[in-house]
């Protein structure tokens, strides 16, 4: 009986020793696994995606670039200038290089590295390509490939020539010996009031017109030839009479001023243009009349910042003495 007790209470303390560890271990395993969310680093806001990529409502904005820097910070301003001229039988030239004194002594002073474009569309055309360049041209010829600088403060317009605050202007002329009836009628068109009309469309200042045109209707051809720079004026009123008279064919060539002028002496045209003065001999042998009044711009390549350039410069530039732009004031 003793034994059996024995063995009984044997087995009740190991019954009660395997169900207290199996409590403790439980316990253990609950603890650990509770513990696991607040140790991930998954979990963790510092480590957040949404938080990494957040911008704090305080940033400051990014600093904007100073207006008007984009296309000038390029521009190097110890580049030499690389001066564009026209030929020496330009009228253009001519008037040029008296009105800012490069003439001088009845010598043209114009620098020898300067490149000689002839024609006033190589001189727009080598510009507009050029970011260096500096050139002139006749203000009616300006178009939007290039920049027309002020001078001395002063824009070149119709306006500002007529107010006399730009004075950097010349007179188309035309010069004729003998007109023909059709010669003579186109003639009459050009100093008409519609005549006028189409010289103030192009952008010139007109001259006293005389009025109303009535065509007489005359047939036949009439040359006209000599500057470039008066050429897409005359273009222009060779279409707008030949509109009017049907009858009459005009042929219209270049050349420069003084082809023109001694076409017109040499009887090769019946009528000749000059985009200056004429000279005193050329005045001796022809009669002549202006049709129009012309500025003269000095122009630039529109990736340059320069906006106004003084006289006294545009003359340095044009004889050498000037030769970066940094050296302008």
């Amino acid at each position: 009986m003793k034994k059996v007790l024995a063995i009984t209470l044997v087995c009740l303390l190991t019954l009660t020793a395997l169900t207290a560890c199996g409590s403790g271990d439980t316990q253990s395993s609950g603890q650990g696994t509770e513990s696991s969310p607040a140790n991930s680093p998954a979990s963790s806001p510092a480590d957040s995606p949404s938080n990494s990529t957040a911008i704090s409502p305080s940033s400051p904005p990014a600093a904007e670039s100073p207006q008007g820097t984009t296309n000038d910070s390029n521009f190097d301003l110890n580049h030499f200038i690389n001066v564009v001229r026209r030929e020496a039988a330009s009228g253009t030239h001519g008037a040029f290089i008296e009105l800012f004194g490069i003439l001088h002594d009845g010598v043209d002073r114009t620098t020898p590295e300067a490149q000689t474009a002839d024609g006033t569309n190589l001189v727009l055309t080598t510009v507009a390509g050029d970011t260096y360049a500096i050139g002139y041209v006749s203000m009616g010829a300006l178009n939007p490939t290039v920049k027309a600088l002020s001078v001395d403060g002063v824009a070149p317009s119709v306006d500002n020539i007529n107010n006399g605050t730009y004075g950097v202007m010349r007179p188309f002329n035309i010069a004729y010996k003998d007109l023909s009836n059709v010669a003579q009628d186109f003639y009459d068109f050009i100093f008409s009031a519609e005549g006028q009309a189409v010289v103030l469309d192009r952008g010139y200042i007109t001259v006293d017109d005389t009025g109303p045109f009535s065509s007489t209707q005359p047939s036949g051809t009439v040359t006209v030839s000599g500057s470039t720079s008066v050429e897409p004026l005359m273009a222009r009123l060779i279409q707008a009479y030949e509109e009017i008279n049907p009858n009459a064919r005009i042929d219209l060539q270049g050349g420069g001023s003084s082809a023109g002028m001694r076409d017109a002496i040499g009887d090769i045209s019946d009528i000749g243009m000059a985009s200056r003065d004429l000279s005193a001999d050329e005045i001796s042998q022809l009669n002549h009349r202006a049709i129009c009044i012309d500025g003269i711009a000095i122009i630039a390549n529109l990736d340059n910042p320069l906006t106004n350039i003084i006289s006294d410069d545009v003359t340095d530039i044009y004889i050498g003495e000037i030769t970066a732009w940094s050296e302008i004031q």
